[in-house]
């Protein structure tokens, strides 16, 4: 691993409170993190998934360290990135802690597979994606967990959930590029409204 040292200032300027406002400005897709097998498994919500490498597939995911996936995770050394379409609201709140459902409970109302490296993955999720967990790095309160995919379950669906600005939003393919029509800038310049 490259490392280049650098000389970072340690005295924070800028406040967590402003931290965390500027980032609820970042759309991000929505999706269940989950870890464990049989019995002993959790999960969590996260916006925190994003593609490292094509070749070969790989992905990150930023997880707290005090989050209770975290420890499976880091046991059994793989993971599941169940990226949530539209419709599965419920699931996101269920996996965020609404309800204060933990560990095993979570599952309930939903149906899981189990995939090839024994975590749990949610039928009906735009994708399923089943991790083996490559390397740890441990900043801060997190650790960026990146994950070797060893698996995806593909659903036709196309209305993916996304989280913005403290809400669940809903982003269709084909519904929103109708809406971007209509709003279009014509070949003449003169927006229609």
């Amino acid at each position: 691993m490259n490392v280049v040292p650098r000389n970072i200032m340690t005295d924070t300027l800028v406040s967590s409170a402003d931290f965390r406002g500027a980032m609820r400005h970042l759309t991000g897709g929505v999706s269940v993190i989950t870890a464990g097998r049989g019995k002993d498994i959790t999960g969590m919500t996260v916006t925190s998934v994003t593609s490292l490498s094509v070749d070969p597939p790989t992905l990150l995911v930023s997880i707290n360290r005090d989050a209770s996936s975290f420890p499976l995770i880091r046991r059994h050394g793989a993971f599941g990135v169940n990226i949530l379409n539209a419709d599965q609201l419920d699931v996101a709140e269920r996996f965020a802690g609404k309800g204060g459902l933990k560990g095993a409970d979570r599952f309930a109302g939903a149906q899981w597979v189990t995939g090839v490296s024994g975590v749990p993955l949610l039928v009906g999720a735009l994708s399923a994606v089943d991790c083996e967990v490559e390397e740890i790095v441990e900043r801060h309160s997190h650790g960026i967990v990146i994950g070797r995919v060893r698996d995806i379950r593909n659903s036709t669906r196309t209305a993916a959930l996304a989280y913005w600005h403290g809400q669940y939003v809903a982003v269709d393919q084909n519904e929103d590029a109708a809406k971007l029509t209509d709003v279009s800038i014509p070949a003449g310049g003169r927006r229609r409204i």
